[in-house]
C-alpha cells in the first residue's frame, strides 16, 4: 500500500481550538468560546517559557561593538541569553580567519561586585539583565580593536496566537500533541471541571515525552574532582 508521501501536518488556531473543546466533551458555539480558548492558548505559550529550553526557538544573534560601552539592548522577544562569545568578523562575513572568544555568563551578584565596570579590554564575562526588554553586559567594556562583534545564543519567546483559521501556531511539530491536551486541560477549568484531573495528567505526560524529545543527542561526560588536602 502506498503512503502519502506528505510530511507537513500542521494544525491551524481554529482546529487546535476544536480539538481543545472536543477533548473536554464540548463545541465552541459562540464568539466568546474562541475568544477564551485562544486567551488559554496563549498562557499556555507563556507557562513553556517557564517549562525550559525549546530547541526550535533558539537563535543566534549579533550586536556590533562600540568601544567602551559596556551594556547592550537585547529584543522585547527574548526569554534569556544562552551562550555568547565575542568575534573578529561578523556572522555573514565568517570565513577560516575568524576568530570566537566565549564568554562567561555571571549572575547579578558576580556582575555588581565587580570594580570599574567601564575600563576597557577584551571581554570576559557577561552578564544578562533579565527584564521586559533584556540587556547583556560585559565585562570589561571592550575595546573594539580586534574583537568586533557579540554573537549570542537567545531563547525567544513562542509568538502570541491572534488569529483563528488563517493562522499556525509558533510551534514545532513534536508539540503538537502535547499543546492540544494543554489547551484542553486550560479549557476544562473553565468548562469542565469534572475532567480536570483527567485532563492534567494527560497534558504533564505529553508535554514530559515533548521535552525530552526536545533536545541535542550528544554525548555528556562528568569527570569528579579530585582534592587531596592532606598531600604534600
Amino acid at each position: 500500500m502506498a503512503t502519502s508521501g506528505s510530511t507537513s501536518f500542521d494544525l491551524n488556531i481554529d482546529e487546535i481550538i476544536d480539538e481543545g473543546y472536543e477533548r473536554c466533551g464540548l463545541r465552541p458555539m459562540a464568539g466568546y468560546d474562541l475568544k477564551t480558548a485562544r486567551r488559554s492558548l496563549n498562557l499556555l505559550f507563556a507557562d513553556w517559557g517557564n517549562r525550559g529550553v525549546h530547541l526550535w526557538k533558539v537563535q543566534l544573534n549579533e550586536q556590533a561593538l562600540t568601544a567602551g560601552t559596556a551594556t547592550y539592548t537585547v529584543a522585547s522577544n527574548v526569554n534569556d541569553v544562552l551562550e555568547a562569545y565575542i568575534s573578529t568578523t561578523a556572522a555573514a562575513g565568517d570565513n577560516a580567519n575568524t576568530q570566537d572568544v566565549a564568554l562567561t555568563k555571571i549572575d547579578r551578584s558576580a556582575y555588581s561586585a565587580l570594580p570599574n565596570k567601564l575600563a576597557t579590554g577584551q571581554p570576559s564575562q557577561y552578564y544578562v539583565d533579565r527584564q521586559t526588554t533584556p540587556k547583556i553586559s560585559l565585562y570589561v567594556a571592550p575595546d573594539a580593536s580586534t574583537y568586533t562583534t557579540l554573537k549570542f545564543y537567545t531563547i525567544n519567546r513562542i509568538e502570541d496566537a491572534t488569529a483563528y483559521n488563517d493562522q499556525q501556531a509558533d510551534v514545532a511539530y513534536r508539540f503538537l500533541p502535547c499543546m492540544c491536551a494543554g489547551l484542553a486541560y486550560y479549557l476544562s477549568m473553565k468548562k469542565a471541571p469534572d475532567r480536570i484531573q483527567a485532563m492534567k495528567l494527560i497534558y504533564e505526560d505529553e508535554l514530559k515525552r515533548a521535552l525530552e524529545e526536545d533536545g541535542q543527542r550528544t554525548s555528556l561526560y562528568v569527570t569528579p574532582q579530585s582534592y587531596f588536602p592532606n598531600l604534600t
